[in-house]
């Protein structure tokens, strides 16, 4: 079920496409949606400057350029919330990048649902990693918007990237509301002679008939490099809107370190995807 929602709204990058998605799918869910932004202040604001005061006054002015832009991305939502007639909150956060990245990934924690958008290539800015830092930090499901996205956010054809692994099933259970009212579930799954028998293509389907939830299997071989693609590939062919699959990655002292099929899909995702840590 979901009933309380999360979007995080981009302060320095486009936000339609998370904004069309996320009111859209709290509409069809009754569901209330509160969003957050971050402005983001800088580590090195007032080292060319002399004087406590001085100092102050340039961290002051600073915070207030962030605070304002997080308040002009908030805007554009709200704007658009009410319209819908949809339940909803705003919050503004400030702050160093460390800082803000832990604090809106505690925030997500309580939510049934955390709406993202997909990192951009090649666009420099810190609202690229908060998507990252929320999948490794909130303890919960995040669903990536692809920032190509246009419109509303219907989920008909679910696809699930199976490979038997725990981040796997938790990705599986935390998709139970969309697969629930799915017109059409595929699995896709890659090399499954490598899967264990207990957790197989089959044992997942006969779980999921038990749910009263019919599907049809995609199985495919490719090399390591070549997984993330060939999932993208049978998703355009099978005319997936949603994908379900795990978040692979792990800390390592301050970084976060993404597994390969993870960072190709957050890089070249063309289909919202729904990834649990």
């Amino acid at each position: 079920m979901l009933k309380n929602l999360l979007v995080h709204i981009p302060s320095e990058r486009p936000i339609r496409p998370v904004v069309d998605s996320a009111i859209s799918l709290a509409v069809s869910r009754a569901a209330h949606l509160d969003a957050v932004s971050i402005g983001y202040e800088s580590t090195s604001v007032g080292l060319a400057t002399d004087g406590a005061a001085a100092v102050a006054a340039v961290f002051e002015v600073d915070r207030e350029r962030a605070l304002a832009r997080a308040n002009a991305a908030l805007a554009v939502f709200e704007t658009e919330a009410r319209n819908a007639g949809i339940g909803h909150g705003l919050r503004q956060l400030t702050g160093i990048p460390a800082e803000t990245a832990a604090a809106v990934s505690a925030l997500a924690r309580l939510y049934d649902l955390t709406i993202v958008l997909q990192p951009e290539p090649g666009h420099e800015t810190f609202d690229n990693v908060i998507p990252q830092e929320i999948l490794f930090q909130s303890g919960g499901p995040v669903l990536f918007i692809p920032y190509i996205h246009k419109g509303d956010f219907a989920p008909k054809h679910v696809g699930i990237a199976w490979d038997g692994s725990r981040l796997a099933a938790r990705a599986l259970r935390d998709a139970a509301t969309f697969l629930a009212r799915a017109q059409t579930i595929t699995i896709v799954s890659i090399n499954d002679a490598e899967i264990p028998e207990d957790v197989s293509v089959a044992a997942l389907e006969a779980h999921l008939a038990r749910r009263g939830l019919s599907v049809r299997v995609e199985r495919m071989k490719a090399d390591r490099a070549d997984i993330q693609p060939t999932i993208l590939s049978v998703a355009a062919d099978a005319g997936l809107d949603l994908i379900v699959m795990g978040g692979y990655g792990h800390s390592r002292l301050s970084e976060r370190i993404l597994g390969g099929v993870t960072r190709g899909m957050l890089q070249s995702m063309t289909v919202p995807t729904l990834m649990s840590h």
